[in-house]
């Protein structure tokens, strides 16, 4: 009996670790490191900084939510750059009370706009983390900490435990917390080294599974050479909000306040056979000489939602030659170094980097140029629509491969060819007879 449990144990652990596995971005993840900068008569002051790794996944509005459990009866004395959900019961002080006396804190950062005096590098951005791909420079988020009862050495300060991450939602697990070599510094001048008195980090990792149990976007296929327009397959995201959905020619969007964002971020989704919040439309437009040029057509079906700093990532052997990309910003990921097959796309900053909510304006558009490879371009059996499609870091539903468009030749090919067969039939029977 021991040793039948082994197999389904090995089961569990593998999906519950190839859950949180991208094979496009295999080394995506979201850091969170403390430097303990100084220390104080009962702790000490440490620096937090949150690095994004992820190359198309970022954080978007209401922003990241972190949380710990401390190791022994810590409170938090002041913070600068983020606040806490929560003060907790801080009756036991007298005089001085601290910021948050919980044994489980929450955090969130601080919105743009605060006094000088409560910010600090990289902080106060609504908790909105750009994905490392897209804008490394705005993919960190930072704040500091005072931190009491905590003990004031290497030896007696107890690393925090059980660390949680909202992205705003969830989908994030955290792993635990390891004291690190201390990072150093350099100097305004660049000429001197300093250093942390002690430094810990931890990693979190994203699953779409733990996120959700439907998709959160679908695909739709189109082509010139083809009538019929392979649409998302019927409730590819869950039809469970179906008897929710509002129709394009209601009235109550004409209420006030229907395009405000629930603090639950729960949809309010266009009536839709697929009922997802955003379709992605891959469309062969052309087929020159030389290159084939492709209509990509992303559609908000969310009223409550903007998709702000949207990024679609896109798999096709064909990526590998690009020519233009005509109104979106294009970055190639070589997650494997030799195998050039995948690429994000982003909006341009200020022009059409916002998909707006479902309406008239919900949707945004680009065309992209390819040259062809002569000796693997094809247009049969599907080659010239994508293997795998993100958005914003989720997978989206692609339509089964017998419903992709296929070339009209190949159906007069397969008429003939059972066609043969049957006469092939006929005649041995008439010999037989």
């Amino acid at each position: 009996m021991r040793f039948a449990i082994i197999p389904v144990l090995f089961f569990l652990v593998f999906f519950s670790y190839g859950d949180a596995y991208d094979p496009l971005d295999p080394t995506g993840n979201i850091t969170i490191k403390w430097d303990i900068m100084s220390w104080t008569p009962d702790g000490y002051v440490a620096m937090v900084t949150m690095n994004n790794f992820q190359m198309y996944r970022h954080i978007m509005t209401p922003g990241w939510t972190l949380g710990w459990t401390w190791a022994k009866k810590e409170v938090i004395w002041s913070m600068v750059g983020a606040q806490t959900t929560e003060q907790g019961d801080c009756s036991k002080f007298k005089g001085n009370i601290p910021h948050c006396c919980k044994k489980s804190p929450t955090v969130v950062d601080l919105l743009p706009g605060v006094p000088y005096n409560q910010q600090i590098q990289n902080c106060c951005k609504g908790g909105v983390l750009a994905a490392w791909g897209q804008d490394p420079t705005a993919s960190v988020s930072a704040f500091q900490v005072s931190v009491g009862l905590a003990g004031t050495s290497n030896k007696t300060v107890k690393l925090p435990k059980n660390f949680t991450l909202l992205g705003p939602g969830p989908g994030y697990t955290c792993g635990r917390a390891k004291v690190v070599p201390p990072t150093t510094f350099l100097t305004a001048d660049l000429r001197r080294k300093t250093q942390a008195l002690m430094t810990w980090n931890l990693t979190c990792t994203y699953s779409q599974f733990i996120a959700s149990k439907h998709p959160s976007c679908c695909v739709s296929f189109s082509s010139f050479y083809n009538d019929t327009i392979t649409s998302c397959p019927s409730c590819a995201c869950g039809c469970e909000n179906k008897h929710k959905c509002i129709k394009s020619d209601s009235k109550l969007l004409s209420v006030v306040g229907v395009n405000t964002p629930r603090k639950d971020n729960s949809p309010l989704l266009r009536c839709t056979h697929h009922m997802c919040p955003v379709r992605v439309h891959w469309h062969v437009k052309i087929n020159y000489k030389e290159y084939w040029r492709v209509k990509v057509t992303i559609t908000n079906f969310n009223y409550r939602m903007n998709y702000t700093n949207w990024a679609l990532v896109v798999q096709h052997p064909n990526l590998n030659n690009v020519t233009q990309v005509f109104s979106f910003d294009y970055k190639p990921l070589i997650p494997y170094g030799s195998i050039n097959d995948t690429g994000m796309f982003y909006g341009m900053k200020f022009f059409n980097d916002i998909l707006m909510e479902a309406g008239p304006f919900g949707n945004l558009q680009s065309e992209v140029l390819l040259q062809k490879d002569q000796n693997t371009f094809s247009l049969k059996q599907g080659w010239a629509f994508p293997r795998k499609v993100y958005f914003n870091g989720d997978e989206c539903k692609l339509p089964p491969p017998d419903a992709y468009p296929f070339l009209p030749n190949s159906a007069r090919q397969n008429i003939f060819g059972f066609s043969t067969v049957i006469y092939s039939i006929i005649i041995l029977l008439i010999g037989f007879w």
